[in-house]
This record gives C-alpha cells, structure tokens and sequence, in this order.
C-alpha cells in the first residue's frame, strides 16, 4: 500500500468505528429507532464484551460476554422494558486509533434520562471501545469488540422542565437510575 491509500483505509477504518457507535446510540435511544434486539447484536462481534468499570458501574453492570449477553444486558433497559420514557445520547471528546484490522475509541458520553418514576437526570461517562474491522474493496465496516463504560458524573435534572414529555411517554417505558446503554 502506498502512504495515500495506507492514510484512506485509517480514514475509512475510523469512519467505520463511529457510524457502528452511532448506529448503537441510536438504538439506545428511547424512543428510538430500535425494533428488534438482534439489531444491537449485530454491532458486536460474537466473542464481545461489555463492562461497567469504576465504583459506580462495575457491580451495577458486571461484566456481558458474548454477543447474546451483551443483547440481553443492554435490552434490560430498553423498550419494552419498562425504565425509560425519555432517553438521549451525546457524544464528544472523540478519539480513536487505528492499527491494521482494529481500532480503538475513547469518548464522553453524556445521556439526558427521563424515567418512568418521574424523576430525570444528566450523567456523563467515559466510553473505551475496541472495533474490530473489517475492509473490503466497497466498504469497511466495524463490530464492537470491548465495550467499557465508567461514569464520571452524574446530578438530577428538575422535572418541572422536561415534565410535558410524560404526555408522549413510550408506552413500555422503570426507574433504575444511572444506567449507561
């Protein structure tokens, strides 16, 4: 490879790393584009892992392995599971790396919850994802490899602000809170 299409597949290889981000905070939106839990799989590879790190999500959330835990772990807090009525994610502060059919991203992740209980919040945490990806000659792709949260912030939000969006509640919508998806 030349050093022009050595620094496209990098390009290409990150691109492919945030839209397979992208595409799992929008699934984890509520309400959100999520039809099917099998849609969250198919952003991991079969051998992932998803894990709360830190004092606050390491017994919360443990540890998933495999594809099926990681879906299982992640659907707990989505519809039709009842916990959110309002869910958003925001990303910023991202980077990632790249080397050979890998890389490696590091965000912050802020989520605006309104749960079922009436009660909301803003948490921020950190994100460490490992991709795995994959090229071929009319697309690289990418699959989450290690998934790794740990929150750093977390403060209630007054519901008296957000309370008119209990009138389009999502009608599988509990309240556990701190809950990073």
């Amino acid at each position: 490879m030349t050093a022009l299409s050595n620094r496209l597949a990098a390009l290409e290889a990150k691109d492919a790393a945030r839209s397979c981000l992208m595409r799992y905070m929008d699934l984890c939106d509520v309400p959100g584009s999520l039809d099917d839990p099998e849609q969250i799989g198919t952003l991991f590879t079969p051998e992932a892992t998803w894990e709360g790190i830190g004092p606050e999500y390491a017994d919360k959330f443990g540890i998933a392995r495999g594809r099926s835990d990681v879906v299982a772990l992640v659907s707990q807090y989505l519809p039709p599971a009842e916990h959110f009525v309002r869910n958003t994610h925001l990303l910023g502060s991202e980077q990632i790396r790249v080397d050979r059919g890998s890389a490696h991203g590091r965000w912050t992740m802020h989520q605006l919850s309104l749960y079922t209980d009436n009660t909301a919040e803003l948490l921020c945490a950190r994100l460490d994802i490992d991709f795995e990806i994959t090229s071929a000659p009319d697309a690289t792709t990418a699959r989450m490899l290690r998934f790794r949260t740990q929150r750093m912030f977390a403060a209630p939000l007054p519901v008296e602000a957000i309370s008119h969006l209990h009138r389009g509640r999502h009608p599988h919508a509990t309240s556990s809170k701190e809950t990073t998806t």
